[in-house]
This record gives structure tokens, sequence and C-alpha cells, in this order.
């Protein structure tokens, strides 16, 4: 392939191998991540709304700090059952290589909502400040999850095109069998 062909021409690398795929596609994990992942998301919209409110009206930190641990109690569960899920995949539970940045950026997530539970459990700082750090928490969490939807999506648009041809023949009845 030359450098000058056009970009447009040249082959897109897929997200999976075909024996990736396969393997993707028979895992109970991928199921678990797909049920986990809208969860996750719904409990950080529902906790973000109530630690805004807590730092804007000064009310609700109970709300808040609960929304939080359970925000976080979730992202564990979809790391732990995600790097399962890596392992059957890709044969790595970490940093395979179709998702290294994905991976490098889940565990400054990791890293932010655990300080966040250190500082409630410990109850060091204010409770404005323990929820700032959750709010730093989100904000990567909202950047790691779009890098997962890009790559996704990326995934979608490079699926490898089942090119079998389509067979159409007439039965005994006359009718056509496709």
């Amino acid at each position: 392939m030359s450098v000058s062909q056009p970009a447009s021409s040249r082959p897109q690398p897929t997200l999976y191998s075909p024996a990736e795929r396969a393997r993707r596609d028979a895992t109970v994990w991928t199921l678990v991540q797909g049920i986990l992942a809208p969860l996750q998301f719904l409990a950080f919209a529902v906790s973000l709304c109530l630690v805004i409110n807590f730092l804007l009206n000064g009310i609700g930190f109970e709300a808040a700090t609960f929304s939080v641990i359970v925000k976080t109690t979730l992202l564990y569960a979809i790391m732990v059952t995600g790097a399962i899920w890596e392992k059957e995949v890709f044969g790595r539970y970490f940093c395979a290589p179709a998702f290294c940045w994905e991976d490098v950026v889940s565990l400054l997530v990791m890293g932010l909502h655990t300080a966040y539970v250190v500082m409630w459990l410990m109850g060091w700082g204010t409770p404005a400040e323990q929820m700032w750090i959750a709010l730093a928490a989100y904000s990567t969490y909202v950047v790691n999850a779009l890098q997962f939807l890009l790559k996704f999506q990326a995934a979608r648009q490079t699926a490898p095109i089942d090119v079998a041809p389509s067979v159409t023949v007439l039965n005994a009845q006359g009718a056509l069998d496709s």
C-alpha cells in the first residue's frame, strides 16, 4: 500500500480480530458489562445532581454521600468484571492494546473515586471538600465513558462485513426462498 493512497481507500484497523470478536460474543461478561455500564451512568446522573445540589445549597449531604458510594460501588463492579472480560477476550486483564488508553484513564477514575471514599471514611476534609473530590472523580468518569463510547462507535463502523452471497431460489411451491 502506497503512502500516496487516499486515506479513505486504506483498510481501517478493526478493534477485534475475528477470534476476539467470537470470544467477546461468547462470554457472559459482555452482557454483564452491557448491564453495568448504563446502571453506573444512571447512578452517576442522579449522584451528580445530588452533589451539585449540596454544593450550591448546602443541603442533602447524606443523600449525596450515599449516591457517591453507590456510584463508586458500581464503578468497582464494572472495573473488576471489565478486567475479567478483557482477559477472556484479549488474553490479559489490563491494557490490552485495543483498550490500553481507556484502561489508563480508568485508573485515574478509580483513584479519584477511592480518594473520595477514603476521605469520607476517615472524616478528612469538609463535606464540601469531599464533594469537590467526587466532582473531580465524575469529571474523569465522563472522559473515560466518552473514550469507551467512541471506541465502540469506531468498532461498529469497522466491523467486518458479512460478504457471504445471498442465495435466492424458488421452492417447490414457486415462492422465493433466501
